[in-house]
């Protein structure tokens, strides 16, 4: 623990939510207040894929580049207000971005000790063909490691996303491994941290209610000693931090009560939010239990190539066009190709979006789009076999017809999995500015490692017989969804206790696969977190194969939860 530091809480910013956020944002944080760490999350499933394409092209690259343009003028300024910056735009090679930190810090002339954190990166495990990227999910004790060795920048690969605040607020506090609340804490922290400007009104249900529009400003926590926080942000940004934004957020991309992790399992249900005033949300209660014993690894691969073609179909008689075109280009697919070779690709989906509407005064309003997604392990057979039969489709099919743009010659996807390895089997060490290194050690065998959750009561439901009136979910509860690999999670939340109380009751698995039917083939598990008057729905592969691969229109889920507010049932009229 720094010296004199027992009774503060440390101020830990976050200025990055992904691989291509705000350039600006570094030197929004370093100047709009005081902080003590500055964090920046870069990596997500989809950039892992791409910065192993770029590492293919040059074994030196595999970073984020951002960065460095952003330390141009942001290492000046951290070193001017004492900042520490934390950040996991190392990707697949923090070593190389360590070296370049250092680089630039000599040509910029601004004196800075660098330390790096790795042992992620497993992909000569043998996790067989075609695997791209594989890289374990690390948790905070390097971060805390390299600070403690007096590190200004501490770069790390794939860590989870949280542990940027977790070892940072270890580091400040002076938290061993077995201080599991106080770790779970800063873990929600961290969470609710990692995506940015979602924590101050981005992407929220209720956005028209904020005191301030966007751009919205960037949030920071509070972090005291005993792990509890309260989530703000620089006075004068944008936007706003409500028990609703971070409500929000704490549904992003999680599953049930418990929140596994590499350094501990934090308890979801256990969370407590309470406003302390304009832009200041307190958490507290946090309960943290041991983590697994084993540790979740991020696989990228290429699954194939993919083509895509969308046709315009305007008018009347829409469903007849789409059966029309989708015949033509089915029976020109199934020739065999010049030399006798099939031409079908492997996959071939068809989906009609009925974005046409009866008597329109504009003609886009009047169209329906036809998508085609085809997707096979060879180029060819996505590319002239496919583009060149719907080209041919121009003067021979349907009337009006006509395609958003020249379908193209088709490009590589990529495919997420999870796998997982012992806790005990993957190195992890931290590289001090002075080389040295540090091994850090798994946390240590707890007998609660393996406990179940409990499945917590219901509220009781509102009394029956009260008058209804068909309306949208929205109207009564927000939501939130993201995707986890092939996987989406749509959180939902009421925001009173009357709201709840209908809400819990009537949200049900059937309920929501009937407002949702996408989901009704789907596996769906469903989670209650009364604490935060929310329910959390897991739809196991509705994305397919994952972000990459673009199974759907919406590849990444971000708008299944508006999709869902958007869906009319019956509501008490008491709660409209």
């Amino acid at each position: 623990m720094p010296s004199g530091r027992e009774s503060r809480v440390v101020r830990i910013g976050n200025a990055s939510g992904f691989y291509g956020d705000r350039f600006d944002a570094v030197e929004e944080m370093l100047t709009g207040g005081p902080l003590d760490v500055l964090t920046g999350d870069y990596l997500a499933e989809l950039t892992m894929l791409i910065l192993g394409r770029d590492r293919l092209g040059d074994p030196e690259r595999g970073y984020a580049r951002t960065f460095l343009r952003q330390l141009e003028n942001g290492l000046g300024l951290a070193r001017e207000r004492g900042v520490r910056l934390v950040v996991n735009a190392g990707g697949l090679n923090p070593a190389g971005l360590a070296g370049a930190v250092r680089e630039l810090a000599e040509r910029v002339g601004v004196p800075a000790r660098v330390a790096h954190v790795e042992g992620d990166d497993v992909l000569g495990r043998g996790w067989g063909e075609g695997v791209l990227t594989a890289n374990a999910y690390l948790g905070g004790s390097g971060i805390t490691a390299c600070l403690n060795g007096g590190a200004d920048v501490v770069v790390t690969g794939r860590v989870t996303d949280a542990a940027l605040v977790s070892g940072s607020a270890a580091w400040y506090h002076g938290w061993g491994p077995e201080e599991l609340d106080a770790l779970a804490g800063a873990v929600v922290a961290g969470h609710v941290l990692e995506c940015g400007t979602q924590a101050t009104g981005g992407n929220y249900a209720f956005w028209r209610e904020l005191p301030g529009g966007p751009p919205y400003g960037f949030p920071l926590a509070e972090v005291a000693a005993d792990g509890s926080s309260v989530i703000t942000k620089h006075p004068g940004t944008g936007g706003g931090v409500t028990v609703g934004t971070v409500t929000a957020q704490l549904l992003y991309e999680t599953a049930g009560p418990r929140y596994l992790g590499p350094d501990v399992t934090a308890r979801l249900d256990t969370v407590r939010l309470t406003s302390e005033g304009p832009d200041r949300v307190r958490i507290d209660g946090v309960r943290g239990e041991a983590p697994p014993d084993t540790v979740k690894v991020g696989l990228t691969r290429l699954g194939g190539h993919r083509n895509e073609v969308v046709f315009v179909l305007t008018g009347l008689d829409v469903e007849a066009k789409a059966a029309a075109v989708r015949e033509q280009l089915e029976a020109a697919l199934d020739r065999a190709g010049p030399d006798g070779a099939k031409v079908r690709p492997e996959h071939v989906s068809w989906t009609l979006a009925r974005t046409d509407r009866a008597d329109a005064d504009v003609q886009e309003e009047a169209s329906a789009l036809l998508r085609l997604v085809v997707r096979d392990r060879g180029a060819e057979a996505v590319g002239r076999a496919v583009s060149g039969a719907a080209v041919e489709l121009a003067l021979a099919s349907v009337p009006g017809f006509h395609l958003t743009a020249p379908p193209g010659r088709g490009a590589p996807y990529g495919v997420f999995e999870a796998a997982f390895l012992p806790a005990a089997e993957v190195p992890h060490t931290a590289v001090l500015p002075d080389g040295s290194r540090v091994a850090i050690p798994p946390p240590p065998e707890r007998e609660d490692r393996a406990a179940v959750a409990e499945q917590p009561a219901l509220p009781e439901p509102l009394p029956p017989g009260l008058p209804t009136r068909r309306a949208p979910l929205g109207h009564v509860a927000g939501a939130r969804s993201g995707d986890k690999g092939g996987s989406a999670n749509v959180g939902v939340w009421a925001r009173d206790e009357d709201a709840w109380r209908w809400l819990a009751h009537t949200l049900t698995v059937e309920r929501l696969r009937a407002l949702l039917p996408e989901t009704a083939g789907l596996p769906v598990t469903r989670h209650v977190l009364p604490n935060l008057r929310a329910l959390n729905f897991v739809v196991d592969g509705l994305l397919g194969e994952g972000v990459a691969a673009q199974a759907r229109f919406d590849p990444q889920a971000k708008a299944v939860g508006e999709w869902l507010r958007a869906r009319h049932l019956e509501i008490p009229e008491v709660l409209l």
